[in-house]
C-alpha cells in the first residue's frame, strides 16, 4: 500500500510540475494576441497598433526587483537595439502588483528605466489584465508576435539566465530570425525561467 501511495504522490507531483511555467487560460502559439493600451514610464499610453512600421513585437513581461529580470536587462536592451530597426521592437510590461512588491511600483519603474537607459517602452499593467490575458506567469516571460499579433513563440529568451557568455541556445533570436526569413519557427515554446508574477491579493 505504501508503494502505491508513493507512486501516486510522485505522479501527482509530476503532473503539478508539468504545469509550472505553463499558461493556463492564456495564449498558445498560433493564437492572436489582443492589443492593449498601457502607461509607459514617460507617462504616455502605448499600444501595439500605435507602433509604426512594426513587422512584429517582442512582448516581454518583466519587472524591477526579480534577480532573473535584472540578469536579462542588458540582453533585452541588446535585443531591442538589434531588432527594433528591423521592425521588431521590445515592448516590456511590468505585471507585478505594487502592494505585494513595492519595488515594482510605477514610480520605481521610472527610476529603473532611467538608471538602465531602457530604449524600449516599459509599460505598467496595473490591473494585471494583460498578463492574465496572455497567460504570463514569470518575469521575464516572452511572447513573440508577428505583425498580425499571432503568437509565434512563448517562453525564455535563451538557455542561461545566469551567464550570458555561456548561452548555447538563443530561443528568442532564433525565432525572430526564422520569422524574418519566412521560415518555420523550430522551437515554438520553452519554459520561462524567472520569478513568479506577484498577483494582487483578493
Amino acid at each position: 500500500m505504501k508503494k502505491v501511495l508513493s507512486l501516486l504522490t510522485f505522479a501527482l507531483a509530476y503532473v503539478a510540475m508539468s504545469f509550472v511555467g505553463s499558461h493556463p487560460g492564456g495564449y498558445h502559439v498560433g493564437d492572436t494576441a489582443r492589443d492593449f493600451s498601457l502607461k509607459n514610464v514617460d507617462g504616455k499610453m502605448v499600444s501595439l497598433a500605435g507602433i509604426k512600421n512594426a513587422e512584429g513585437y517582442i512582448v516581454i513581461f518583466t519587472c524591477n526587483h526579480c534577480p532573473y529580470a535584472k540578469a536579462y536587462e542588458d540582453r533585452i536592451i541588446a535585443l531591442h537595439n538589434k531588432y527594433a530597426p528591423l521592425g521588431y521592437p521590445v515592448v516590456a510590461i511590468n505585471p507585478n502588483d505594487k502592494d505585494v512588491q513595492p519595488q515594482d511600483s510605477y514610480d520605481k519603474m521610472k527610476v529603473r528605466a532611467k538608471e538602465k537607459g531602457f530604449p524600449f517602452a516599459y509599460l505598467y499593467d496595473e490591473t494585471q489584465e494583460i498578463a492574465k490575458a496572455y497567460g504570463a506567469t514569470r518575469t521575464p516571460h516572452v511572447y513573440l508576435l508577428d505583425k498580425d499579433r499571432v503568437v509565434r513563440y512563448i517562453g525564455a529568451i535563451d538557455d542561461n539566465s545566469e551567464e550570458p557568455t555561456e548561452v548555447k541556445e538563443r530561443y528568442l533570436e532564433d525565432a525572430i530570425d526564422a520569422l524574418r526569413g519566412g521560415s518555420e519557427v523550430k522551437v515554438k515554446e520553452t519554459k520561462a525561467v524567472g520569478c513568479t508574477i506577484k498577483w494582487r491579493k483578493a
